[in-house]
């Protein structure tokens, strides 16, 4: 039975995933390798690994507060339209009553 178009596109994104996640596999490795064999002691590679863990954190709460204030914009804005709408039809609707 042949493949439908629907199928190619489901088996062409499980490709995709799977090429992403051995790519952020392979670099979660190669950064682990690479810190171990840094140059520096220990105490000044955990400082690092620390410095760089928090400002992840950082980018990541900075992140999430302009993603839920677009939300919350974008909500805003909605509810501005529905409002408009239901506007416009109270007016037509008074309009063909007379």
């Amino acid at each position: 039975m042949p493949n439908t178009d629907q199928d190619e596109m489901k088996d062409e994104q499980e490709s995709g995933s799977n090429s992403l996640a051995w790519f952020l596999t392979g670099a979660i490795i190669g950064v682990t390798v690479a810190m171990l064999y840094a140059p520096k002691s220990g105490k000044d590679t955990r400082r690092y690994i620390s410095d760089k863990t928090q400002q992840g954190r950082e980018a990541v709460t900075e992140t999430s507060k302009d993603i839920a204030d677009a939300g919350k914009e974008m909500f805003e804005r909605g509810r501005k339209l529905v409002e408009d709408a239901a506007e416009l039809f109270e007016r037509g609707r008074k309009l063909v009553k007379g």
